[in-house]
């Protein structure tokens, strides 16, 4: 049996090594292929008639009008009289026409009668709430009381973040078309091609091989795109009934209202130290919303553990459409919350929060010597020792320049995962797996180990993704694809590698184990002048070829999980104007064995981008009147731009001590930390706290009237 373990580092011909993108000829030459690019023969268009109100029932519903309109080929009624509506935007009627414009017609052909009901659509003033709010217990560790009447400094602060969305450019939608009355395919924009096709098929009563999901790409998804969602159920039903494939994607406005968002959080919270600076005591009473469930708690104090500690979180029931997953669940969250106030009791300690971090550093626990290290190489990056000063920059002119930093953590658990791995007798290797690209470099990975383990360059392995046909996979979320598909790979190939040298042996005269794969060719161990080109080997196939499997888990220790970050950013504030310039931002980051240096760093760049992006621009904003979000579009839902960036650097930590650590995902924890960087170094440039996320020129001119520099 095949020994299942990474190469050593130096017989790795590519792991490691910078490799790019297989999929990026494709993606920019256009020829790579979205769920907006499928169009199938007699295909309609699906429109989604939806509810202006936050919260309202449903009185009657008349579509006699939509279903005479010529083109129109049907009609369904999604949530019908008596329902009780809980946000704008939500699925009233679906119609599918042969042309978008006439779909859009029958929309305005259809007739609602609603009941208003009362709503709540902004939660940051706790006391105003009333029965929405769903607080949990109080939770006391040590002894917190004592602690703060003993320290030698206590500040109390307020922070918040808002709801943000996902805003992908990709909207959510779907085609959907029916084989026969059992029989359906459908072409998903998904983070889990395997996992959606389960649901389209448990909700539409089918079995679940009566179902194929195809997707090849996917333009973003962030934690979003998991679910079918009711639209994409309708969108089926609505092709059922027409007898027509039927494609129905979201407009941009739908998108940012409903298709999921990043909970809030605001919290005011008390920390104390002893004047030394040693942390010694946390308080926190938080709050938020995920929407009308309320949503998860932050878990805070994050990353550090003060032995002392009192905290209680209240969930808002809320009008504004359902939470999802985004990017690092609660993480962003809980590092703003936390890194924040820690950062205000440095300046309180009149510390450096270097200092104050790296004195404190054991109260991250087992991680402390790697956050150590981390805050060290990062703080080199930034020149920190010589740009930091303390709070308020004295310079003079309306330009402040700060310092800020923060630490992060995720898990990165490698999810469940088949793969199959096929020698042909041509010599040509194919590697087949229902995973998904979402853009990260899934399919780069996955050829970079089969490529490693066969001994052959990249470009010999055809990669088969993205259909419910082959071997399943695990969805794309909670930074778990990379492990959980390398992993399989490199099992599925071995175990491919193993048959090959029993085929192959006999010729070279030595015993299979006594063989190996390198540089094309099947060699003997020590001998590399005894050998057989890869394609004299695979010959030995004679007509049948090899096809073997992998999965995750599986023997071996190829994966793990548990990985830390520290990011500073470097800013400059106009006081004038209250603007907010980005300078430099710096990431280290460790993930265990890093198969592609490239991926990995593309992935830091990415995930300070965004930010940057909700640290400066980011809001779902609310009308409380109405309860419509008032900015569901590109005009108004600012993303930050190329000019908004500033200088990025990344650092990725490896050696040997990660290495043996395996394959971990990367995904999300490089998302968490520049909030609370950029939020610091405000701080640090204009001697105030801006309390709450996006740093827009109006919320830092606010600051600056309660006493920030001159």
């Amino acid at each position: 049996m095949a020994e299942y373990k990474w190469p050593e580092a130096g017989k790795r011909a590519l792991i490691g090594k910078r490799t790019n993108r297989v999929d990026g000829p494709a993606k920019v030459s256009g020829s790579a292929k979205y769920t907006y690019d499928v169009k199938r023969p007699g295909m309609l268009y699906g429109k989604i008639l939806r509810c202006p109100h936050a919260h309202a029932r449903i009185v009657s519903i008349d579509t006699s009008e939509a279903e005479k309109l010529l083109g129109v080929k049907a009609v369904r009624i999604i949530q019908g009289p008596g329902t009780e509506i809980q946000w704008a935007g939500d699925e009233v009627v679906g119609v599918a026409a042969v042309e978008e414009t006439i779909a859009e017609d029958a929309l305005r052909k259809i007739k609602v009668q609603y009941e208003k009901l009362p709503h709540l659509v902004h939660e940051e003033e706790l006391e105003k709430v009333g029965d929405r709010a769903k607080p949990a217990a109080e939770q006391v560790s040590g002894d917190p009381d004592s602690a703060f009447k003993e320290a030698g400094v206590v500040v109390e602060g307020y922070y918040g973040l808002p709801v943000i969305t996902h805003c992908a450019l990709e909207a959510h939608g779907c085609v959907a078309e029916w084989e026969d009355e059992q029989n359906l395919t459908v072409w998903p924009s998904t983070q889990g091609v395997a996992r959606v096709a389960g649901q389209f098929a448990e909700t539409l009563g089918l079995p679940a091989g009566n179902v194929r999901a195809l997707m090849q790409y996917v333009g973003g998804g962030f934690g979003a795109k998991f679910s079918p969602d009711r639209w994409g159920v309708e969108t089926a039903r609505l092709a059922k009934q027409a007898g027509k494939p039927v494609k129905l994607m979201l407009e941009r406005a739908p998108e940012l209202m409903v298709a999921g968002a990043r909970p809030s959080a605001f919290a005011r919270i008390k920390v104390a130290a002893t004047k030394d600076g040693t942390f010694t005591a946390w308080q926190s009473e938080s709050w938020g919303t995920g929407g009308i469930g309320g949503g998860g708690s932050p878990p805070i104090p994050y990353v550090w553990n003060p032995p002392h500690q009192r905290k209680r979180h209240t969930a808002i029931a809320a009008n504004i459409g359902s939470a999802r997953a985004w990017r690092a669940p609660n993480h962003p969250q809980a590092c703003f919350l936390t890194m924040c106030a820690i950062e205000d009791l440095a300046a309180a300690l009149k510390m450096d929060p270097l200092e104050f971090c790296l004195k404190n550093i054991a109260l991250t626990g087992e991680r402390s010597e790697i956050y150590r290290q981390e805050l060290i190489q990062c703080a080199e990056l930034m020149d920190w020792k010589k740009k930091w000063h303390p709070r308020g920059d004295p310079s003079v002119g309306p330009i402040k320049r700060g310092l800020g930093l923060a630490i992060h953590t995720w898990g990165g658990r490698a999810h469940d995962s088949e793969c199959r791995a096929t020698i042909h007798p041509d010599g040509s290797v194919e590697v087949s797996l229902c995973t998904q690209d979402l853009g990260t470099g899934t399919r780069t990975v996955v050829a970079i180990v089969a490529a490693e383990t066969f001994g052959l360059p990249v470009d010999a392995i055809k990669l088969n993704v993205g259909d419910t046909r082959l071997p399943p996979s695990g969805g794309s979320g909670g930074s778990t694809t990379v492990g959980g598909v390398s992993s399989s790979t490199r099992r599925a190939a071995q175990n491919a590698l193993e048959q090959l040298f029993a085929k192959v042996a006999p010729d070279l005269g030595v015993a299979p184990e006594q063989l190996e794969a390198a540089g094309g060719t099947i060699r003997v161990k020590g001998n590399p002048s005894k050998n057989l080109t890869w394609k004299q080997a695979a010959a030995k196939l004679g007509v049948t070829p090899i096809h073997a499997t992998g999965k995750n888990p599986g023997p071996g220790n190829l994966n793990s999980s548990g990985v830390g970050g520290v990011q500073m950013a470097d800013v400059s504030v106009d006081v004038e104007t209250g603007v907010v310039k980005i300078n430099k931002m710096a990431a280290v980051q460790d993930c265990g064995l890093i198969i592609d240096p490239k991926l990995a760093e593309s992935q830091v760049y990415g995930a300070m981008i965004m930010g940057i992006c909700y640290s400066l621009f980011e809001e779902k904003v609310m009308d409380r009147a109405t309860g419509r979000m008032l900015n569901p579009n590109m005009e108004f839902y600012k993303l930050a731009g190329m000019a908004d960036i500033g200088e990025l650097v990344v650092q990725m930590v490896t050696g040997p001590e990660h290495d043996s650590r395996g394959v971990i995902g990367l995904g999300e924890p490089p998302v968490i930390s520049p909030g609370p960087a950029i939020g610091n170094a405000v701080a640090n440039a204009i001697g105030v706290r801006v309390p709450t996320l996006p740093l827009t020129p109006e919320r830092v001119l606010a600051a600056l009237e309660k006493g920030g520099v001159a």
